[in-house]
């Protein structure tokens, strides 16, 4: 009801509240020549983090909680309403410290291990390689496995590809058959390391290049392994330049790159007691994925002009405080209408570079950073992300159509940034879905969005949108914001005109 009396009191003081404003044109065209929005997109990610994996995903099949081989079953329903495509898994950090046959076997015959990077807790390892792929089977996801290079060794790594994907008689195939697996897993996505400029091992870019060589070399290859690099950190391109200079196209498939909206790293904000400040500053640093992305695809396209290497924006985010009285190693934050406008400005910027960017992992998927559920024992509620996610599913694997116009900015303090961002796209069945985010946390604007060489005969949509950016779900007030029904679209002929509310996201469906 909020949303839609947020939408009539835009349409009706609209004229009023738009006086000094000029109206926002926005230009799509449909060419034979646009690509298509990869749905691994919208992939997501799984670290041994906090509570993401144990307490999580993983309760355990002794639960109370309802669940299918210890995977809560409200967290397979939610992601799967959600179609999310693909789960990058052991990290992050922890990658680089986990050794997979410590997680495979008889659960009382496991290891413990210690988790240095995350809180210096003791983890079980009854969440493993067998739980995660037969998880992601019940998801109906693509397993993303990333591989220890780091601590580990190629032998090791070899032996993985060799117990989850061979269908052959072999020493590996052998192990997975005695663990109660007889068919291999289908497992198209593998990482070589994790931020080896960093937590990976510190190491120069000349000599990852050289490991992932090696390591690529001895994995093999097949027709659906899809081996990724550990990339860069934001703006450092000459990572992105080292390796696609030194590593040969023959033994890779993407490259990573990793950026969070931290407003600074020694000065981060509350997830939901922000001042405008800071939101500015979040919602500044979001949009420069824009510059990142059209940086390091102009490396790529030097060294490979047919697109045959991916952009693999494998994780992104907005990071804040934790949540007072949590373990601060566990990274749980709260989620709020701020964390709407990056997903949305987010992922309209990845299906407009869709010709490079063909995956993106959100971080992290459940309790931790930028999260699209949240857990509190029994209860689960999701947050203002996952509905922008669900809402933005039409794009997976629909022809992007090229989007132009000239935006409206958000003015503050003497410094402005573009208030509407947009993307869209055409599904199989010729419907035309339109993306459409305003940041703006106190102005409507009026669009008109002219579809060159196409007319339709109905427009309707969802809009997500809530009073204020710091507004969020609790587990008190689990659906304080959600998806409604958008009314607010008139259409003639090939244009829609609009006026879209302060913070909100839009998703038009044109038929």
């Amino acid at each position: 009801m909020k949303a839609k009396l947020l939408i009539l009191l835009a349409l009706v003081l609209g004229p009023f509240m738009l006086r000094a404003q000029t109206e926002v044109n926005i230009d799509l065209t449909n060419t034979a020549a646009d690509p298509t929005i990869s749905k691994y997109i919208y992939s997501h990610f799984a670290e041994h983090l906090g509570h993401c994996i144990y307490g999580g995903f993983y309760v355990g099949d002794t639960s109370k909680i309802p669940n299918t081989a210890g995977v809560r079953n409200d967290i397979i329903a939610a992601l799967r309403k959600m179609k999310i495509p693909a789960l990058r898994w052991p990290g992050g950090c922890f990658a680089d410290t986990y050794h997979w046959k410590d997680g495979i076997g008889p659960k009382d015959k496991r290891p413990a291990i210690v988790n240095k990077w995350w809180g210096g807790v003791t983890e079980d390892n009854s969440f493993g390689t067998n739980e995660f792929l037969n998880m992601c089977e019940l998801l109906g996801a693509d397993p993303y496995l990333s591989g220890n290079v780091g601590s580990g060794t190629v032998q090791e790594l070899a032996d993985w590809v060799q117990y989850t994907t061979s269908d052959n008689k072999n020493p590996m195939s052998d192990l997975r058959k005695a663990n109660g697996r007889d068919k291999p897993w289908n497992i198209g996505f593998w990482g070589i390391g994790n931020e080896a400029w960093g937590c990976g091992g510190n190491m120069t870019a000349e000599y990852y290049s050289n490991e992932f060589r090696k390591y690529s070399t001895f994995m093999g290859s097949g027709p659906k392994m899809f081996r990724v690099a550990s990339g860069a950190s934001s703006d450092d391109y000459n990572w992105t330049e080292t390796l696609m200079k030194n590593i040969p196209h023959s033994l890779i498939e993407g490259i990573a790159l990793h950026h969070y909206a931290v407003i600074d790293w020694n000065r981060k904000s509350s997830a939901t007691n922000f001042t405008e400040d800071q939101y500015f500053e979040s919602m500044q640093r979001a949009l420069l994925m824009d510059t990142l992305v059209t940086k390091h695809s102009a490396i790529m396209d030097k060294y490979d002009p047919k697109k045959k290497i991916a952009l693999v924006v494998d994780e992104w985010g907005g990071w804040y405080d934790v949540e007072q009285g949590t373990n601060p190693g566990f990274l749980f934050q709260q989620n709020s209408m701020r964390d709407a406008m990056i997903a949305g400005a987010t992922l309209n910027i990845f299906n407009n570079h869709c010709d490079r960017v063909r995956m993106a992992n959100l971080a992290q998927c459940v309790n931790v950073l930028q999260a699209v559920i949240l857990t509190n024992g029994p209860k689960l509620i999701l947050t203002p992300t996952y509905h922008v996610m669900e809402m933005y599913n039409v794009h997976q694997d629909a022809t992007m159509l090229p989007v132009k116009f000239d935006t409206e900015y958000y003015e503050h303090n003497g410094h402005k940034l573009p208030a509407i961002s947009v993307s869209a796209s055409k599904d199989k069945d010729g419907i035309v879905h339109v993306s459409i985010v305003n940041i703006d946390p106190e102005k409507t604007h009026k669009l008109s969005l002219h579809f060159n060489g196409g007319s339709f005969k109905t427009v309707g949509g969802r809009i997500l949108t809530s009073a204020k950016v710091q507004d969020y779900n609790s587990f008190q007030n689990p659906d304080k914001i959600k998806p409604e029904q958008f009314d607010g679209a008139r259409l003639s002929g090939g244009d829609v005109s609009l006026m879209l509310p302060h913070t909100s996201v839009v998703v038009l469906a044109l038929k």
